[in-house]
């Protein structure tokens, strides 16, 4: 008889998830998951409550991380100024002096980054910073 666990690792090989679950160790990409199939799921009360309702869609390619935020009808793009660091985006000049922060979900090189306002909506394109395949040893205290 299996277990609960291994019914759920069954539908779970079944599903698009990366091989060995390494990405369930990820509560970003989990977070990210779940509310994606809440709003698959059940759209009607996912939009209730509140899921869906990001302030920008963010997405990857190989290279790069693809931030595009609507502006709202009355921003004027003359007052926007965008800050970019490894790991955040900030939008800030907004109507009433609001400023939006956005958790990328890769490391990105600030420098490299490009941004394209038309038709209302930002685009940013950042270039992912690459990961150093080499292991670094560390001591270990004891």
């Amino acid at each position: 008889m299996s277990s609960k666990w291994e019914d759920l690792e069954r539908w779970l090989e079944g599903q698009r998830l990366p091989k060995g679950f390494e990405r369930l160790r990820e509560p970003d990409w989990v977070e990210k998951f779940v509310r994606h199939m809440m709003i698959k799921a059940m759209p009607g009360v996912a939009a209730s409550a509140g899921f869906g309702q990001s302030p920008a869609e963010v997405f990857e390619t190989h290279h790069f991380v693809i931030v595009k935020f609507p502006l709202p009808a009355d921003a004027v793009p003359e007052r926007l100024r965008l800050l970019v660091r490894e790991d955040r985006l900030r939008l800030e000049g907004l109507p009433g002096d609001e400023r939006k922060t956005i958790k990328l979900p890769r490391a990105v090189r600030p420098r490299m980054s490009r941004a394209l306002l038309r038709e209302g909506v930002l685009q940013v394109k950042l270039r992912k910073k690459p990961v150093d395949p080499v292991y670094e040893e560390i001591p270990i205290r004891w």
